[in-house]
């Protein structure tokens, strides 16, 4: 490659006003030089700069003005040393800083999370609220703002935590909701996918999602909305007071290989083990899809990749043997190399692989369903897609751009590559659009969003509160919705309510439920054909929700053991555990809130159960240690050694978290000899996500 003919063409992109062109062969460019050991000149350093990607600049090599630019777009992100922000960056950081309310779409490269801690870092809000659409990203930011702010900031990830004088809380949208009366103000809201409020993509959860931005919207003094790959937004109720800026600023290239065309029904296995083989040193996530095309590929891999030699990955394997199941497709996969992602894992599992990705000698190959695209903000060299589609649904062209925006990383991978085994979709502009769904939320104020609702829609919302006015008085059911209490739709808590009044003799009992599982039968049958579908048939979830009681005295294996006899295997026991504590919670939850109410008389209250469902029937601290990446094998073992006593009702997050700081590392490992060597690796991981950062100045 002519390195000054390149910049001539660069530069004559720039002089055309066609910047996005000219900014994808400089970085073509820059990955050249990089493989092959090239220093940049002061002209590249020069093109860097004006293409507004300034942290490339190597200042070494760069004219005046350029070191000049490249020090002046520093700021403090809360690390120990300023970072420089590209110039996208730096402009949206000046309009937070000037009070502006911000929804933007960029790319995933984008780097959008460094304004967010440039904005805390120089503004020193009291009170910032994230809202992400998945525990797992919650840790993954937890993680990074701890190492900066804890010495500041009280950083808040889960429920019933007393708020100090500065917080920062992060949080999927279903856990904001329970802090809204908490919350008292707040200097800046920020909604991560803020797409998801849309029905059009998240059919199950976007009632939730614009509940939450209604509700603490109105008590936040700035909002900052992100998105990838929006090119339009219709007006809506909840972007209306916001500036939207679409941005195409891209820090890496992406480069398309369109394998589909060369595919047929008797190749294609072989080709992904070709493109496996021909990058078998680079970072690969593979986007299988749907559940079964998952197991498809483990097998295939299974059967055709040897065993990786990796000691870190056979510690894993015999890990995941001994933990979960040794014909598991996960403990099979991982002594080739390949992880397995999906949203059924428990938390620490999914984090543990993600770290073993990014390291060095851990995983190579990552095979997913979309919980790799909105549930951690990893990326890759390479993105293979292997079909287009999520889960029963043609992949549209919007979450198609996202997959594809994981293959490439700022500072690691100039380009990336995007290997495409089933054709794309058609590629239309993406008009976001934000509309009250049917099941529109069940406190909706009719007359205060008449402007938004249908006239059908305010209908049933009229409808709706003139039953339950009649079953529990107007005053009680209003209080009841100013308090935010319901977890369930609006149909369910009618529906319940309705049962309760006609079936009053259906409902005796519920207070089994606090009693020993041998008890729990009827009440279970009762309550779970009240709501859809539980993944198995409802005698299995029942024996499963008895079985599961036992999730903190016996280990996962002697529970597979003993629900094999419902051929209840590894898989779904990952996913009915998530049913149990959040479906069942919520719905009991909701029940239990009608039920003091209509049979006040009886004197009932089943919370004990609630509360120990809610956590998979393990310790409360135990279960949300999880979501910092100490899964709760580690947990038992601490537990058994009296390092910590988990069964202790007074312990809560923040004062556990404590107790290890006050600990340390070197104490616990050397305390517990029935610790093995993933799990010390684990305990690193888990202590790297707590551990304070030392600030170099006196903040």
């Amino acid at each position: 490659m002519d390195i000054f003919n390149q910049c001539k063409e660069i530069n004559k992109h720039l002089d055309l006003s066609n910047e996005d062109k000219a900014r994808n062969q400089l970085i073509l460019l820059l990955d050249y030089m990089k493989n092959n050991n090239i220093e940049y000149t002061p002209v590249v350093n020069h093109l860097i700069r004006l293409t507004g990607l300034y942290p490339y600049i190597n200042t070494d090599n760069a004219i005046l003005e350029d070191r000049l630019i490249y020090d002046a777009f520093k700021v403090d992100i809360g690390s120990e040393e300023p970072l420089t922000l590209h110039r996208e960056q730096s402009s949206l950081l000046k309009k937070l800083l000037e009070g502006k309310n911000l929804a933007i779409s960029a790319p995933t490269s984008f780097g959008k999370s460094f304004v967010i801690d440039s904005f805390i870092s120089i503004k020193r809000p009291n009170n910032i609220l994230i809202i992400v659409p998945t525990i797992a990203l919650t840790d993954e930011i937890r993680r990074r703002i701890y190492k900066k702010f804890s010495h500041e900031y009280k950083i808040i990830t889960t429920a019933d935590v007393e708020l100090s004088d500065k917080n920062i809380f992060i949080f999927p949208q279903e856990r904001a909701i329970s802090y809204i009366d908490i919350i008292k103000s707040l200097d800046l809201l920020v909604i991560d996918e803020f797409y998801k409020a849309s029905f059009d993509f998240d059919k199950e959860r976007s009632s939730t999602l614009q509940k939450a931005i209604l509700k603490l919207g109105k008590k936040a003094s700035q909002k900052y909305y992100l998105a990838p790959n929006i090119e339009k937004l219709s007006s809506n109720l909840f972007t209306e007071d916001m500036e939207f800026i679409p941005l195409t600023f891209n820090t890496v290239y992406l480069s398309r290989h369109d394998t589909y065309k060369e595919i047929t029904s008797s190749n294609k296995n072989a080709k992904l083990l070709e493109i496996l083989n021909q990058h078998k040193d680079k970072k690969t996530l593979i986007y299988a899809g749907t559940y079964t095309e998952i197991n498809t590929i483990s097998e295939l891999v299974k059967n055709s990749i040897p065993k990786s030699k990796f000691k870190r990955l056979i510690q894993f394997a015999q890990w995941l043997t001994l933990n979960y199941a040794e014909n598991w497709h996960l403990t099979q996969s991982v002594k080739r190399g390949m992880g397995i992602h999906n949203g059924r894992l428990h938390r620490s599992l999914s984090q543990i692989q993600i770290k073993m990705f990014e390291d060095e000698g851990g995983l190579n190959y990552i095979v997913s369903t979309s919980s790799i695209i909105e549930g951690v903000n990893t990326s890759a060299q390479n993105v293979i897609v292997w079909k287009s589609k999520n889960g029963t649904y043609k992949l549209n062209s919007f979450t198609y751009k996202n997959i594809i925006g994981r293959s490439g990383r700022m500072f690691k991978h100039f380009v990336g590559h995007v290997y495409l085994f089933d054709k794309p979709p058609v590629e239309d502009e993406t008009q976001l659009t934000i509309e009250f769904p049917e099941n529109s939320i069940p406190d909706v104020d009719e007359e205060e969003y008449k402007n938004e609702l249908t006239k059908e829609q305010i209908a049933k919302i009229i409808e709706h509160k003139e039953t339950m006015h009649q079953i529990l008085g107007k005053d009680v059911y209003n209080q009841l919705i100013k308090e935010d209490i319901f977890q369930s739709s609006r149909e369910i808590v009618e529906k319940i309510a309705i049962d309760m009044i006609t079936h009053p003799s259906s409902w005796n009992g519920l207070a089994h439920l606090n009693n020993s599982p041998k008890n729990w039968e009827n009440p279970l049958y009762k309550v779970i054909k009240l709501q859809g579908t539980w993944d198995t048939k409802y005698a299995n979830f029942v024996y499963f929700t008895q079985i599961l009681s036992f999730n903190w005295t016996k280990s996962i294996p002697d529970l597979l053991s003993s629900l094999s006899s419902k051929s209840i295997n590894i898989d779904l026991f990952f996913q009915l555990e998530r049913n149990v504590s959040f479906k069942l919670a919520a719905l009991l939850s909701d029940i239990n809130i009608l039920q003091k109410i209509i049979f006040k008389n009886k004197n009932i209250d089943i919370s004990p159960f609630i509360s120990r469902i809610s956590h998979a029937f393990l310790p409360s601290v135990v279960y949300q240690l999880e979501e910092y990446g100490l899964p709760r094998m580690l947990s038992k073992k601490l537990h058994i050694a009296k390092i910590i006593n988990f069964e202790d009702e007074e312990l809560d997050i923040h004062s556990v978290i404590n107790k290890f700081n006050e600990l340390g590392i070197q104490y616990i490992k050397d305390a517990v000899d029935t610790f093995d060597e993933f799990d010390l690796y684990i305990l690193d991981y888990f202590y790297d996500g707590i551990s304070k950062q030392q600030r170099l100045d006196n903040n």
